[in-house]
Order: structure tokens, then sequence, then C-alpha cells
């Protein structure tokens, strides 16, 4: 039988993204030789590099060819040189906000012989799900300045979203928790807001889960406002299956759950479009401090390679990659770039080798 084809776009974008990119791509050299895929991977050079070169961010041709991938590897956009906002303004957002990638998904699991700062709390612990909504609220930039400069200056930033913004994110959560349910999990889903504060957002947000939450009987709802969740996600994450949250507090409550996994280098996430092409990368930035240094994680990527091939029904090779790494990380010292044993290289090579060896 003949590989089954996919098209992929890899964007190793700036700093250390072009290394850990290239790691995640070796592992998936070896998944369509392990599982009969095939991959056909262009790289793009939409990046902070090729700005400073051209004045080029995305243009709106290079966005609509985007759409004729059926996904995208994404390592990192951001550079040293330019002015923070303009290219993560003009590729990164540009992307999410073009291809409608209405779902930020980033998984925090902690895997065995990884430290987390929690003290007592093990990988059985640390296994949930953060569902953020991608496309509205504060991100969207709607507001201004008046009077700038002056002792009356005026900011403001709405937070804006709209019943299908909500409703549709919102079910993709249950939908979410339902098939994490069928795979032995809890099968609850948490609203995570602000409700006695921003209560016409919430109050939105609340009904929306209401009113979906009639067609999944068999899925547990619950709500916490945002700075509790950043309590229990120190103190019990244990309690948590999947959360469900704004764009703005899955920003930030994310990168705390980041680092009681373990920290940036393990931390895959996907920018779902359910109906179109959706883009994948690792939530840590650039470190362009290991730029070029052969030491960065690039776990991170390779994560999301993983949840890329399950998001394109490929859930047997998916999970294969997953236990590549968990093998793996049971071979390093640190998750900490230039602390790991290995070098960025070895790390990729590692995970490669454990595919091959795990049978199907």
């Amino acid at each position: 039988m003949s590989p089954k084809p996919y098209s992929i776009a890899t964007l190793g974008g700036d700093g250390t993204g072009p290394e850990v990119v290239a790691q995640a791509v070796k592992v998936l050299h070896a998944v369509a030789a392990k599982f009969n895929l095939k991959f056909t991977l262009t790289p793009l050079d939409y990046n902070g590099d090729r700005y400073l070169k051209t004045g080029v961010t995305l243009t709106d041709e290079e966005l609509e060819g985007l759409k004729k991938f059926d996904s995208i590897l994404l390592g990192a956009i951001g550079h040293t040189d330019i002015k923070p906002g303009i290219v993560e303004k003009g590729i990164l957002l540009k992307i999410r906000f073009g291809l409608d990638q209405y779902v930020n998904l980033r998984p925090v699991k902690l895997y065995p012989n990884v430290d987390t700062p929690l003290k007592h709390k093990t990988a059985k612990d640390i296994d949930y799900v953060v569902i953020r909504e991608n496309s509205g609220g504060l991100y969207t930039g709607s507001g201004g300045v008046s009077m700038k400069g002056t002792t009356h200056e005026v900011a403001v930033q709405n937070m804006i979203y709209t019943w299908h913004q909500v409703e549709r994110c919102v079910r993709f959560a249950f939908e979410y928790t339902r098939q994490r349910k069928a795979a032995g999990y809890p099968g609850k889903l948490t609203l995570c807001g602000k409700s006695n504060v921003l209560n016409y957002v919430f109050d939105l947000w609340e009904r929306a889960m209401k009113e979906v939450g009639k067609d999944f009987p068999d899925i547990q709802t619950d709500y916490v406002h945002v700075d509790a969740m950043c309590i229990y996600m120190i103190d019990c994450p244990e309690k948590f299956d999947v959360i469900v949250t704004e764009n703005l507090f899955g920003d930030i409550i994310t990168d705390l759950a980041a680092i009681t996994q373990g920290g940036l280098g393990v931390s895959p996430g996907g920018n779902i479009n359910p109906q179109g092409v959706s883009m994948f990368e690792p939530i840590g930035g650039t470190a362009p401090a290991f730029t070029g240094l052969n030491q960065i994680n690039p776990l991170a990527a390779i994560g999301s390679a993983s949840l890329m091939l399950a998001h394109l029904g490929e859930k047997t090779a998916a999970a294969a990659v997953d236990q590549a790494i968990a093998n793996t990380i049971l071979t390093m010292k640190s998750m900490a770039a230039g602390q790991m044993g290995m070098s960025t290289t070895e790390v990729g090579d590692r995970v490669a080798s454990e595919i091959n060896l795990i049978k199907i």
C-alpha cells in the first residue's frame, strides 16, 4: 500500500526555532518510515531575518498560500534586532487570525524523570489540557489612545467576544474532553474566567457552557476564577482534566503551567482550525542566548509534531512519538538548555531511534 501523503509547511522562524524544528523534522522522517506515511515538507523563510532584508513580514498572497498545506510546523517568531511586536503580529498573529486558528491547545503533562517545582507532585498529578480561545478578547487590538504624552492621556483596550467565537471554542472543548474521557480521563471541563469583574464577557461564556453542555450530558463542568486557578494549578493540579478559557487568561496560565511540567523546553502547543489548516509550535520563545550553540531543548517542538500527527488523525504515530519522548527523557539530566547532558541534535537522534524501537 502506498504511503499516506501529508503536505507540511515548516517555518523555522527566528533564534533557536530552526534548530528545534530540524529535530522535529528528523522525528517525522522516523515516523514516516515506521508507520508508512509520507510527509512532503516545504521550508518557508517567514522570519525576522527576511524582514530585516526586505521589510516584508507575511504578505496576503503568502498567507493564502499556506491554505494549500495539511498543516504547519513552526519554531518561534521574534528577533532581537526588531522592535517587539512587528514580526510577532506580522507573521505569527497574522497566520493565527488569517487561518482562523481559533483554538490554542496546550497539554500540561509532567513526564517521569522531569523535575517540577511543585512539592510532592508527580507525573500522575499533572496531566491536563488547557484550551485557550485564540481569535478574540484583548488580542484583537480594539481600542486606542487619546491625548498621548500628556497628563490626561487615556489608553483603552477592549475585550471583545461574540457568541460565535465563544460557542465554537466551548464546543471544541467539550468534544476534546469527551475524547479524553474515552481514553480513561475523568471527563471534566472547567471554565476559567473572572465573572465577578468581567461580568459581561463571562456571562456570555457561562451561558455558552450551559447551552453547549446540553449536547454533552456525560461531561462534568465547573467554574474557577482565574486568580483561584493560579492557586489550584500550584496547590492541586490533579483536580483538572480540561480547562477552557479566554485568550489573555489562557496565555498567562499556560506559561505558569509550563513551569510545573518542567519548563518551556517540554511544552508543546497547537493553533487549531478544526475545519482548516492548523499550526503547531513549542510555547517557548526564540531563546536568542542559545542560538547556534546546539544546546536548546527540542522536545517541545517534537511534542508539537506529535500533536500535529494526532490532529491529522495519525493517533498511533502520535502516541509513539509521545512514548519516544518519555523514553528519551529518562536518559536526560535536565530539561534546561545547556544542562541536558545531550546536545540538541543528540536529543533529536535519540527520539528518532526510540521511534524505531517501539513495537506496534
